[in-house]
């Protein structure tokens, strides 16, 4: 449900026996307005995404009488999302689920799709399953609520959505600049929406992620790498990414020099690139923990122009020595 007031999910709820997951900062901000059901909060940010968090979640579950009948709203952005929605996949061997995504990464990514995961160390959702919500509220008047930093992340995978699939998002983002830093909320409604149905379509087709849904991970196995050994928010992660997958599309011949000008062009009008400099040996070590990893191969996403993408099963080696040659431009 994009652009629906976030209030409306009493209309989507159970009477009783519903509990709300939110984080510390969401409360704080919109805590008074909830409805009238037990809040669990955790802390905000990636660290409570593990089955340390989960398990503690679950007791509480427990103590307050939430049976196999029971209901959990989250009311927060993605890590806040994937706990609550791994939490009820596995809490009585599964209970219903809803969001209101309150993060633009949230809203165009993380709560579409029914993937939930926690981390293992520094390896990000390695545990996980998919499992669709009730539903997800995207009520775009609360990204105003969001710092610069998070707003931005968000906007690097509007970009990504764009690239690979819906290419009216790169023209939206190109000429509506201003509009879209003054987070007007009929341009973001409609951005939004965009990449939701362009998601849910590619979702419907492959939820378990077997053909074309690969396709969403465009910049992911760089943007992961940089993610964990940077310590950078998602989004900024995953635009270097863009970037590094970017440049190999236009090395491998599936795109333009113009194509790749055009992406990269718009990722530094939005101010995402940041440097990152990942030691050879590190960078072997973490995209070999990289979920799209086949044996000695990788599931890799390449970019054809704006709106389209294509998935090639490569070489890991052939990742890393990419990586090599980029730093030693």
């Amino acid at each position: 449900m994009v652009g629906a007031r976030w209030e409306a999910v009493v209309k989507l709820i159970p009477e009783n026996g519903v509990v709300i997951i939110t984080d510390e900062n969401l409360y704080n901000i919109y805590g008074q307005l909830f409805p009238a059901f037990p809040v669990l909060k955790i802390n905000p940010g990636e660290d409570s995404k593990q089955l340390k968090v989960i398990e503690k979640l679950a007791k509480k579950l427990l103590d307050k009488g939430i049976d196999r009948s029971g209901f959990i709203l989250a009311i927060g952005g993605g890590v806040v999302c994937d706990v609550a929605g791994f939490l009820a996949s596995v809490y009585m061997r599964g209970i219903r689920c809803g969001y209101v995504s309150t993060t633009l990464l949230s809203q165009v990514d993380a709560s579409t799709g029914g993937k939930n995961g926690v981390n293992l160390g520094v390896v990000k959702n390695v545990i996980g399953n998919i499992r669709q919500p009730e539903f997800v509220i995207c009520d775009t008047s609360m990204l105003q609520t969001l710092s610069q930093d998070e707003y931005l992340s968000g906007l690097a995978e509007l970009i990504k959505t764009g690239v690979i699939g819906d290419e009216s998002i790169i023209e939206i983002l190109e000429n509506r600049f201003p509009d879209v830093m003054k987070r007007d909320r009929g341009i973001l409604t409609d951005l939004v929406a965009r990449s939701v149905r362009f998601k849910a379509s590619v979702v419907s087709e492959d939820e378990k992620e077997t053909g074309k849904r690969r396709i969403l991970n465009f910049g992911h196995t760089f943007g992961h790498a940089v993610e964990l050994h940077q310590s950078v928010k998602h989004g900024f992660a995953i635009a270097s990414g863009m970037e590094l997958a970017t440049i190999f599309s236009l090395k491998k011949g599936y795109i333009r020099k113009d194509e790749s000008d055009r992406i990269i062009t718009l990722l530094k009008k939005y101010s995402l690139l940041n440097d990152h400099d990942i030691p050879a040996e590190d960078i072997s070590k973490l995209i070999l923990h990289d979920k799209k990893k086949a044996g000695e191969d990788i599931h890799f996403v390449f970019t054809e122009g704006t709106g389209k993408a294509t998935v090639r099963k490569i070489p890991v080696g052939e990742v890393v020595d990419f990586y090599r040659e980029f730093k030693n431009r």
